[in-house]
């Protein structure tokens, strides 16, 4: 399927010339004179790189070929990162320059979403938060629990989260994987 001007909205997935793209800003301008057009920023599921794009009455985007598998990490060797197919027990391995970011937040186990584009891995989706325990941050005082107060922290997976004062060495805590931002204290 091919998608023309007004088909385009914000977090559509497109192809452009055998890349495979996620729009991340749209606008839609209507100037005084001349035609209407797109005014758009598409981040490539490839390499991650973020670029602007202007589409015209009559310019297409393709549908790609995108696949998601569910699979399960298993280790980690190296610079190279296992995971299990959920269905099959098959081992797939990705590079760490593939899932850079997501590395941070990766645990023992996890159920994660891989990308396929044209049956070849392209990165993987983590679950939107994870659990993780603090192993090393400086010890509050009396005067830190009014929660304005922030600090860094270093959580089990090797990850630098800033957390409110309050939280200590040891305590578990809710953090965010697209943004990497802490969102609560867990029990």
């Amino acid at each position: 399927m091919a998608y023309s001007m007004g088909d385009l909205k914000k977090n559509l997935n497109i192809e452009l010339d055998g890349v495979p793209y996620k729009i991340v800003e749209y606008q839609h301008v209507k100037p005084g004179k001349g035609a209407a057009f797109v005014r758009t920023k598409i981040k490539s599921l490839l390499d991650g790189r973020v670029i602007e794009k202007t589409f015209h009455a009559g310019d297409k985007a393709d549908e790609p070929n995108l696949e998601r598998k569910k699979h399960q990490y298993s280790y980690n060797e190296d610079d190279m990162y296992y995971f299990m197919d959920a269905e099959t027990y098959d081992m797939l391995s990705l590079p760490k320059n593939l899932i850079e970011y997501e590395v941070q937040f990766l645990l023992d186990g996890m159920e994660v979403e891989i990308n396929f584009h044209n049956n070849k891995p392209i990165g993987i989706e983590l679950p939107g938060t994870v659990v993780l325990e603090i192993v090393d941050t400086t010890p509050s005082s009396k005067g830190d629990r009014q929660g304005a107060c922030r600090k860094p922290a270093v959580v089990n997976t090797g990850a630098t989260i800033t957390i409110p004062c309050h939280i200590n060495t040891g305590d578990k805590i809710k953090v965010d994987t697209k943004t990497g931002e802490y969102v609560e204290r867990v029990k």
